[in-house]
């Protein structure tokens, strides 16, 4: 834990918005005037909202008008997901820890997080894309306090017989998501995300019928990312919906989904490499 003192500060936007999670309000105009305090910020949210993810005529040149096309929650997460991926950047983990693999696997995640949870009925949804956004932020944390155990870790995993939890737990005593539980407790977020993210990989408690666990919609984004390759490690690229189904999704909903997803992923990636 003393690792998140080794991460670089977070900017005023990042603090602002951080506080907002943790229940303060905050308001359009507030929004707006952050961001357009953040000139590289302001920059990505312009560049986002005229690409073909949004297809509007006319070039949108304000943030203002941005805030009014994207609504408060989605730019918000955006903005949230563009200043981490800048912040983190500055870290020094291991050397074998690849930060753009780590930023676009946390966006991957949290983008289809937020798509599942607005389709299926899951205790807290408006947590999702958060959960989904810092479900991996103990991996950091051990990549940076603990260099050298996080390439044990990743070198017993390849030997196979062990899940990437398991090996941790053998190595360390404790697992990536008991840590980003942790550091989530420390910067005061809201504890259904705090638990969604402690439980990302108990996805047998995933639950259908009724209300689903956040933590298994977030393990469930996860599982699929991964399959495709937008993995902190390498992975091979055979995409597998099966984590989905067991959500209780059905294949023309997951289709509409993964589609969407690929689009908006798509437009959001650029700025998280």
């Amino acid at each position: 834990m003393k690792a998140l003192r080794k991460l670089p500060p977070f900017s005023p936007i990042l603090n602002q918005l951080m506080a907002s999670l943790a229940g303060e309000d905050i308001s359009f105009a507030k929004l707006s005037d952050l961001i357009e305090k953040d000139t590289v910020i302001a920059g990505n949210i312009l560049h986002m909202v005229n690409s073909a993810l949004y297809a509007r005529r006319g070039t949108i040149n304000s943030v203002r008008h941005a805030l009014s096309l994207m609504g408060i929650q989605k730019l918000r997460n955006a903005v949230l997901g563009m200043s981490l991926a800048r912040s983190w950047a500055k870290a020094r983990p291991a050397a074998s820890w690849s930060m753009a693999r780590f930023n676009l696997h946390s966006a991957a995640t949290a983008i289809l997080s937020d798509m599942i949870a607005q389709r299926v009925p899951v205790a807290y949804p408006e947590g999702a894309f958060v959960a989904g956004l810092l479900h991996d932020v103990g991996h950091l944390l051990i990549a940076i306090a603990l260099p050298a155990e996080c390439g044990g870790i990743v070198e017993l995993h390849a030997r196979g017989g062990k899940t990437e939890t398991e090996c941790e737990r053998v190595m360390l005593g404790f697992d990536h998501a008991d840590l980003s539980a942790q550091a989530l407790r420390h910067w005061n977020l809201p504890e259904p995300i705090q638990l969604a993210v402690r439980d990302h990989h108990d996805l047998a408690e995933a639950g259908t019928g009724g209300e689903l666990r956040l933590g298994g919609v977030v393990g469930a984004a996860d599982t699929y990312v991964k399959s495709i390759g937008v993995a902190i490690q390498p992975t091979q690229n055979q995409p597998d919906t099966l984590a989905l189904e067991q959500l209780g999704l059905d294949r023309t909903s997951i289709a509409a989904i993964l589609g969407e997803f690929q689009t908006e992923f798509d437009a959001m990636a650029p700025f998280f490499r």
